[in-house]
């Protein structure tokens, strides 16, 4: 699954692949915006990421595009 997060006054947003499914990861950014604290993500490989609850501006949880090769009209 893919989840990106937009930082507030950072140009690019987070972008991380994780093996976590959907309802794990929508209660993690839930808990850390109503609490105010660090919202902590575990990507493919193992590695966290830690981004504060107050500068989050935006999140997208959902399946990622995988296997698409070549062109398309």
């Amino acid at each position: 699954m893919e989840v990106t997060i937009g930082v507030q006054n950072v140009a690019r947003e987070l972008t991380i692949e994780t093996d976590s499914p959907t309802s794990e990861v929508t209660a993690a950014v839930e808990a850390a915006l109503a609490g105010g604290s660090v919202l902590r993500l575990t990507d493919n490989r193992g590695r966290s990421i830690f981004v504060p609850a107050g500068v989050i501006g935006w999140g997208q949880v959902g399946d990622s595009e995988k296997g698409r090769v070549g062109f398309t009209p």
